[in-house]
């Protein structure tokens, strides 16, 4: 059973930096894509970044190009999330998906993915 597991969430000033991880479990994730989403109170849940295990190609929001930065550790099975120059509107819950299927081509959907971790909570005062 897939397992995802989200963590480094927390409260920090604007201009800040946050690294989040997520530990993935429960199966070979080699041609998977993951991605991390954001949900604030009220509002959808929007696509963050994403990448794909197997090649490494990097997707990223408009909002998160320049300041965040996605990778993987292989050998951990876990993807990271790098935050950096953090602003009060990047506040919100923070979730890792993977998305098993075949790798496509803009994998910005939070549909495309098929299994959630619980999220952490990302908190920007300011």
């Amino acid at each position: 059973q897939v397992q995802l597991v989200e963590s480094g969430g927390g409260l920090v000033q604007t201009g800040g930096s946050l690294r989040l991880s997520c530990a993935a479990s429960g199966r070979t994730f080699s041609s998977s894509t993951m991605g991390w989403f954001r949900q604030a109170p009220g509002m959808e849940r929007e696509f963050v970044a994403a990448i794909s295990w197997s090649s490494g190609r990097t997707y990223y929001a408009v909002s998160a190009k320049g300041r965040f930065t996605i990778s993987k550790d292989n050998a951990k099975n876990t993807v990271y999330l790098q935050m950096n120059s953090l602003k009060p509107e990047d506040t919100a819950g923070y979730y890792c998906a993977v998305r098993l299927a075949r790798p496509i081509i803009a994998p910005m959907s939070p549909t495309l993915y098929e299994y959630w971790g619980q999220g952490t909570q990302v908190t920007v005062s300011s």
